[in-house]
């Protein structure tokens, strides 16, 4: 058996060990108390698989080129610039700022699989009829992923298409940019065959490229804020079947298992989440996102009331069930330390502490979670909407903290409200609700709440951080 038998064979085993990782810390990511060691986990995985992909021969053989030509100077050098970026960008970035920064990640992602993909076909000329149809797709939905990816990131951050856009015709629009993309692949494909000439080839995957980064931007435009958390999973779920496709193209096996385990736990995540939301995949995708959105007529006739901290402290005081349902106004006001000190207060004083979790509250999947973890809030006190909401009526007072949309009663009994049909935490039958917000906005969706004027519920205006920290002081005074 000569060495590079031996080579083959080593790295096949060596990207056995990075998949079983992949998986396992998968796997380990679906709990709190696991996550961690999962993430390590996965972590390690990669690491082997980039270093076996440093020692394959293709790489190997370019060691002692001139500088230009060495692999290795230009991946050390993408590892220290990435790696520099990547530090000062965790270092500022605060957890407001995290749903935009994954959906950038997700865009990144996206876009490394289209430059491999663009890479391959410039360099390499013993590509085949497949690997160019792989090429192809590997294109198509990595420019998906990465201009659909900023169009979320600008939403989410505000910095770009802070107002829902309509296109006329969006639908129709995206079919002929969709088909034009595939017809892009086709040619490519046809001239790796050799039916047509590399020119003709070249300008099949301009086509390609050019026609979904469009499609990513027209696909993802259109669609409404509030269902910016499921496109950032659907999304993700593109990023990896993209690095699937790459893996495919250029022969390795790690990158499409990594690709594939992405772009499974991505769609499944997607699909959950449309589920909790009573919606399609396809409405979501495929609807104007321009649907009227009216003011509930209580909502026209009667004002909130609010209550001062000293009051709701002595409602609080006398209560023996206490449910927390936070939203992105807690994240925006980073009061999840505060609440967990609440909710320290609340057990020691005998009430019962629960949180209600909506699956899209917050701007990105496990948001709520994520927060409230950083605060060593019990795992086991986070509970999910279909637990939570056979026990409303025995809550004595639901705390809602920068909540809207998961809460709003418009989405069971206003059929011309935009969320309709969405199941949402039902706070409205809790003996009494406190609202905690800076005003009397609306929700990310732009749809008034009408939970705000029932005769149960209290509004307590201010930032939340401080209002709960006033709160603790309350208990700590008595």
């Amino acid at each position: 058996m000569n060495w590079e038998n031996v080579s083959v064979i080593l790295t096949t085993i060596l990207y056995m060990v990075s998949a079983v990782l992949f998986i396992r810390g998968i796997k380990l990511l679906g709990k709190a108390d696991t996550a961690r060691k999962g993430n390590l986990m996965s972590s390690v995985g990669m690491l082997i698989a980039v270093v076996t992909v440093l020692l394959e021969k293709k790489v190997t053989d370019t060691l002692f080129n001139e500088p230009l030509k060495n692999a290795y100077l230009w991946a050390l050098a993408a590892v220290v610039l990435g790696g520099i970026i990547g530090a000062v960008w965790s270092k500022k970035v605060e957890m407001t700022g995290m749903p935009q920064l994954v959906a950038l990640f997700n865009g990144f992602g996206g876009l490394s699989s289209l430059l491999v993909a663009l890479t391959q076909y410039l360099t390499d000329g013993e590509i085949n009829v497949f690997s160019s149809i792989a090429l192809g797709l590997t294109i198509a939905i990595g420019a998906i992923a990465f201009t659909g990816s900023v169009v979320a990131w600008g939403k989410l951050s505000g910095k770009m298409f802070k107002k829902n856009v309509n296109i006329p015709g969006k639908n129709f629009i995206n079919a002929v940019l969709a088909l034009a993309g595939l017809v892009g692949v086709g040619i490519y494909a046809l001239s790796i065959a050799g039916l047509f000439d590399a020119n003709v080839g070249m300008i099949g995957v301009i086509i390609v490229t050019a026609a979904f980064l469009i499609l990513g931007f027209t696909m993802v435009i259109a669609i409404g804020g509030g269902d910016m958390p499921v496109i950032i999973s659907l999304l993700n779920a593109f990023s990896g079947l993209a690095a699937a496709f790459a893996g495919l193209a250029i022969s390795n096996s790690v990158l499409v298992v990594s690709g594939c385990l992405v772009g499974t736990s991505g769609l499944i995540l997607t699909l959950i989440m449309c589920k909790a939301m009573n919606r399609t995949l396809g409405s979501l995708l495929f609807s104007s996102g321009t649907a009227a959105k009216k003011k509930g007529a209580a909502g026209e006739q009667k004002e909130p009331r609010s209550m001062s901290v000293e009051d709701a402290y002595l409602v609080l005081e006398a209560a023996s069930s206490v449910v927390f349902i936070p939203g992105y106004g807690m994240a925006v006001a980073q009061a999840q330390h505060a609440v967990k000190e609440l909710c320290d207060k609340l057990e020691a004083n005998g009430a019962e502490v629960s949180f209600a979790i909506h699956p899209v509250a917050g701007r990105m999947p496990g948001h709520m979670n994520v927060l409230l973890a950083e605060a060593n809030v019990p795992y086991e006190q986070l509970k999910t909407a279909d637990e939570m909401n056979p026990q409303m009526p025995n809550t004595d007072v639901a705390i809602v903290i920068g909540a809207n949309d998961v809460v709003n009663p418009s989405a069971i009994n206003d059929e011309t409200s935009p969320l309709y049909g969405m199941p949402i935490i039902n706070a409205l039958e809790a003996r009494t609700v406190f609202v905690l917000k800076r005003g009397k906005g609306a929700g990310f969706s732009g749809v008034e709440n009408p939970l705000f004027t029932n005769d149960n519920t209290v509004m307590i205006y201010g930032d939340a951080k401080q209002t709960v920290s006033a709160l603790v002081s309350e208990f700590d005074e008595k």
